[in-house]
């Protein structure tokens, strides 16, 4: 049992390297606690590609119906199709075994309420107190529920959700030149059949075998998109798509090769939603002062909340945003499809733009307001937060502070972003300035400090 305090649990799920720290046992336990929560009822169980996928996806399901659940196997779906379909059938609530864009040694279970919603704080406490206290319905020989599947309906309704929102006709005329990067993930088949078949893509795709291992880093960074750039020119496509292995984060390379900042394509999408209809929006605190530009061009204005899907979400449906998302992580999230990140609605808002505008992908980036960023990471020493974030707050007097996720700094040349990762062992280290010269000085201090 001590090994579960070793395991990453936040607002992104409970997740961990598998066999040192996440075991079956855990998993079946967790998925017992999560259906004695929800109660008894359909629950939607889905995964992505991974190796130990299988093996925890049967440790769940065994949990699941030791609690009394019925459980509704999807197979390998993209994490956002997951949660279409459990708010679709009105589940009980489902579970994504997928560690997203972690390395592939790691897995974990993303928990989604009858909404097909993250747990947000109220709910994840509740449910870790029931599974600390081992307090969970013990299912009798009558009351066990079947195991039933479904491979294609989750997929049919998700992509008629995104549909609704844009002119695929339109899109389907211009036959767009399309490279896609499916890193042999989740996504992989549903993308090829979305891009191709549904809106009429000359489509020229790279690693969409789902039975195959990730050929690159999980993340679709611009560091390790050097194989689509290359198909880019090869085929010269208009647009290019890249995601990570379950689906929910999206890259957008234009016609150049040039990989976009995952904040450019943010605003992009934030764009499209605000033509469509004028609204609040909302993103995480290390998403660039872009979107604050693009709002205000549509005189809209713009929230922020802590790093999270989950806190993104719950600050979104407080302020009814049109749309939202992080795009440190190329997490585009509009709500009149689902409360999540959704890769297949960045991929349908970018195509139908384009095709309204008869513009290529180079020149609507060109559009958008230019500043500089910078990302990175290192190791976490426990211990250190507090005094590094009073140390920083020092070396930078005078700047306007925000507590609320880590340490954020805002001055009037950029602003720098300290955070203990919700993944990984990890400091997160943002940083943004109108100049690359700026950027290097904030930057700098920064990682200095820390």
């Amino acid at each position: 049992m001590k090994r579960v305090h070793q395991l990453k649990i936040s607002v992104s799920g409970i997740r961990g390297v598998v066999g040192d720290f996440l075991t079956p046992n855990l998993a079946c336990a967790f998925a017992q606690a999560f259906g004695t929560y929800v109660g008894p009822g359909p629950v939607v169980l889905g995964r992505d590609t991974r190796a130990t996928g299988e093996m925890l996806e049967h440790a769940v399901t065994c949990g699941l119906l030791a609690a009394g659940c019925e459980v509704v196997k999807v197979g390998i779906a993209p994490t956002p199709t997951i949660q279409v379909y459990v708010s679709e059938i009105r589940a009980r609530g489902g579970i994504a075994v997928t560690a997203s864009h972690n390395p592939p040694e790691y897995n974990a279970l993303k928990l989604f309420n009858r909404e097909g919603l993250f747990f947000n704080h109220y709910e994840r406490n509740e449910l870790l107190d029931l599974y600390h206290q081992s307090e969970f319905r013990q299912a009798t020989n009558s009351e066990i529920r079947r195991v039933v599947t479904d491979m294609d309906t989750p997929t049919r309704r998700h992509i008629a959700r995104v549909l609704a929102h844009v002119d695929a006709e339109r899109i389907r005329r211009r036959g767009f030149r399309v490279a896609l990067d499916g890193v042999n993930g989740a996504g992989s088949r549903m993308s090829v059949h979305f891009l191709k078949d549904i809106l009429g893509c000359d489509l020229h795709a790279i690693w969409v075998d789902p039975t195959k291992v990730f050929p690159r880093e999980a993340e679709p960074t611009p560091a390790v998109l050097g194989e689509l750039q290359k198909l880019i020119g090869r085929v010269s496509a208009e647009a290019a798509f890249a995601q990570d292995p379950d689906g929910d984060r999206l890259a957008v390379g234009d016609e150049t090769g040039r990989i976009l900042d995952n904040d450019d394509v943010l605003a992009l999408a934030v764009d499209c939603a605000l033509r469509r209809k004028q609204g609040p929006v909302v993103v995480n605190l290390t998403t660039s002062a872009v979107i604050d530009d693009v709002a205000a061009r549509h005189n809209c204005r713009v929230y922020r909340a802590p790093v999270g899907e989950a806190n993104v979400v719950e600050r979104m449906r407080a302020v009814g945003a049109v749309i939202g998302g992080e795009g440190s992580n190329g997490g585009i999230i509009f709500p009149a499809v689902q409360y999540c990140r959704d890769s297949y609605m960045g991929m349908a808002f970018i195509l139908d733009r384009m095709a309204e505008t008869g513009q290529t992908l180079g020149a609507l980036a060109a559009t958008l307001p230019r500043y500089y960023r910078r990302l990175g990471k290192m190791p976490f020493e426990h211990g250190r937060l507090g005094q590094m974030m009073q140390d920083l707050e020092t070396v930078f007097p005078g700047a306007q502070v925000d507590r609320s996720d880590g340490l954020k700094l805002m001055m009037p040349e950029g602003w720098i972003h300290v955070r203990a990762s919700n993944t990984e062992p990890l400091l997160r280290v943002a940083a943004e300035a109108k100049s690359q010269e700026a950027l290097d000085e904030l930057y700098g201090k920064a990682t200095g400090v820390a």
